[in-house]
């Protein structure tokens, strides 16, 4: 199978379990663009965090951002961020767990909330059972998804993901599905490595997702990275 592009998880997959980035993902997704396969950052952080990664590790596929709620790319959609979901259900529910986790959301809400158009971010020093027992009378709560990154807990909205905004950025660039590498390490990227052709999960993954990849790294972090880039589309 010719792979047409690359899309990549930042956190716990082209960077190590401290966020740091690994050198030897910049390597090979720098010499996967050489050999003119584009890659597509595919994140839970906030677009202008993700565009600063694409910018400087040098990619040039667009990016998915906020799990799916928003797409970019140059040249696409006027130079603008496509923002592929109303904030309606997560408005309201950001001031139901104001009001139901009182002092507790401050403590542990994520410092980025403000600049985040679709979904809450907490950091995982707060359990995720008390998130969900805050939203049980939440009256859109079906709308709700409750991701853990590895890193943090997200809540979203159901009618996007990592995967189906991926898929809409590809079509409206060209690029089959069937041909493109996903490369990821948590539950949030299920749905993205579901939508590719090839899924590859790092060495370092969660075990749900390694049951749904067609190939799991024998190395870690950005290592797996580069090891599945080396495999797969440089071969």
């Amino acid at each position: 199978m010719k792979i047409e592009a690359i899309a990549v998880d930042i956190d716990g997959t082209i960077t190590d379990d401290t966020r740091k980035i690994c050198i030897s993902a910049i390597e090979s997704l720098r010499a996967a663009e050489e050999k003119g396969i584009p890659t597509i950052i595919v994140t839970g952080n906030v677009v202008n965090y993700a565009y600063a990664a694409e910018v400087l590790i040098g990619c040039s596929g667009g990016l998915v951002a906020e799990n799916g709620g928003m797409i970019f790319k140059e040249g696409y959609n006027n130079n603008s961020v496509e923002i592929l979901v109303n904030s309606e259900y997560i408005e309201k529910a950001d001031l139901h767990l104001k009001e139901k986790l009182g002092e507790n959301y401050n403590k542990h809400a994520s410092h980025d909330n403000n600049y985040r158009a679709t979904e809450i971010v907490f950091y995982k020093t707060i359990q995720r059972k008390a998130i969900e027992d805050a939203l049980k009378d939440y009256e859109f709560l079906d709308e709700l998804e409750i991701y853990d990154s590895g890193f943090a807990l997200h809540v979203t909205d159901k009618r996007v993901n990592k995967g189906s905004s991926l898929r809409r950025l590809c079509e409206k660039n060209g690029i089959s599905m069937e041909n493109v590498m996903a490369i990821g390490d948590s539950e949030n990227d299920e749905e993205f490595l579901k939508e590719a052709g090839v899924k590859i999960a790092v060495g370092n993954a969660d075990d749900s997702l390694k049951e749904k990849s067609t190939y799991v790294c024998k190395n870690n972090f950005g290592d797996g990275v580069a090891e599945a880039i080396y495999k797969f589309a440089l071969r």
